[in-house]
């Protein structure tokens, strides 16, 4: 397997998840022709070789090893492989679906990059333009394309899914399902090696698998960045608080690579109350623990729902005399009015800065908020791809400290 073209590495988009996944395929291409520079320059010193004599036998070695017999002149210049596979979704009037592969995948290793929660419309054969599809549809027409992509002869099939979809039903207290591990062992059964997402809402769902592999990456560098152009990390004002116990951990992570103290908030909730809006939370009381008073407070949670809690948390920290409040999110959904409800925050002062990902699509009606900043992740994802294809290790992008302590202890 070359590591300058890797020509059995293929990557395929989800209805919805184009314009992510065009993203990550040119993050991947501009990858690949970084290290092709770099490693050409390196041998041509090494070997005493000039760059085009070095491209003339990189490309003989790709000739040798191609399945067809090359007829044109070799290239001029190096050009990383366009590693997209299309294909045809099509729903029918019964509502079932279809995947049709349209390139050959024999002996491929496929990613299918797909954001199963994106209810803006799709591209799909046979459905009305302007009608959004359920997490349901996606998952449909997901097993679909694995099953597709396996019959027809691919080598592994690995998923990338920026959100894990039911990942909040992982655990239960009466008669529920545990949909978080049948949606896992469901791939596992259909052949999936690997998921890949973004900051899951439990880390307990993969104990769940016998042979499907879980990565579970992390925005908090890519969130860092931006927030550095926001704040001074040195500032003995900023804090680092957590808006509930099932975010201490995340939020426990910046404080100790920020060298900031640790606040945490403590609610108590009815959960006999379904939250519907950012206004109507089943949260009864919160109690503080740390000081905020004057600071400036950094908060960060794994998803925004409608954002109820997020904004109750966000009140109750300014309401105890916080200066600023910034808020960084992983997977920002704003379901229902809750941009509204956010807008609103907003102008009366309540939070300073919400940071997202752009792993969850969004429209240009919240990419053009004042208070709303998009963080882009499609390189992290390429770079696990690319990793995973050339068998190489994932820890230094799982485990991202590193780089961390070298963008805090920049000046």
């Amino acid at each position: 397997m070359s590591i300058i073209k890797p020509n059995k590495l293929g990557v395929i988009a989800g209805p919805g998840s184009e314009k992510f996944a065009h993203k990550v395929l040119r993050q991947l291409r501009t990858l690949y022709t970084k290290r092709y520079k770099k490693l050409s320059s390196s041998l041509a010193k090494r070997h005493g070789m000039s760059e085009e004599e070095i491209l003339h036998f990189v490309m003989l070695i790709e000739d040798l090893n191609s399945r067809k017999i090359p007829v044109s002149k070799p290239a001029r210049n190096y050009h990383a492989p366009n590693f997209e596979i299309p294909v045809k979704y099509t729903r029918f009037a019964n509502s079932e679906v279809k995947a049709e592969i349209l390139h050959s995948v024999r002996g491929l290793r496929v990613f299918i990059i797909h954001d199963v929660t994106n209810e803006h419309p799709a591209n799909v054969v046979g459905m009305d333009s302007g009608k959004s599809m359920s997490v349901n549809d996606h998952l449909m027409i997901l097993f679909a394309t694995v099953n597709a992509v396996l019959v027809a002869g691919a080598e592994s099939v690995q998923l990338v899914l920026p959100t894990y979809p039911y990942s909040r039903q992982h655990k239960k207290s009466t008669r529920e399902a545990l949909m978080a591990s049948w949606f896992g062992r469901m791939c596992e059964y259909m052949g999936v090696e690997r998921i890949i997402t973004l900051d899951i809402h439990s880390r307990e769902i993969e104990n769940c698998f016998n042979t499907l592999k879980l990565e579970n990456l992390h925005a908090s560098y890519q969130i860092l960045i931006q927030l550095k152009r926001l704040v001074d990390f040195k500032d003995p004002n900023l804090v680092v608080a957590s808006p509930d116990t099932g975010a201490i951990l995340r939020n426990k992570f910046f404080a100790e690579a920020l060298h900031k103290p640790f606040s945490l908030l403590y609610k108590e909730r009815d959960y006999s109350k379904l939250s519907r809006n950012a206004s109507d939370t089943n949260i009864k009381v919160i109690k503080l623990l740390g000081d905020v008073k004057g600071r400036t407070v950094f908060m960060s949670d794994d998803m925004i729902g409608t954002g109820g809690t997020l904004l109750s948390a966000m009140k109750e920290i300014r309401s105890l005399g916080a200066e600023k409040i910034i808020c960084a999110i992983s997977l920002p959904f704003f379901n229902g009015n809750s941009i509204e409800e956010f807008d609103e925050a907003y102008q009366e002062g309540i939070f300073y800065r919400i940071i997202g990902t752009n792993a969850v699509y969004h429209t240009e009606r919240l990419l053009q908020k004042e208070w709303y900043i998009n963080t882009d992740v499609t390189d992290l994802f390429a770079r696990i791809i690319s990793r995973l294809h050339h068998g190489r290790s994932l820890s230094p992008l799982l485990d991202n400290r590193k780089f961390i302590q070298k963008l805090v202890d920049e000046k």
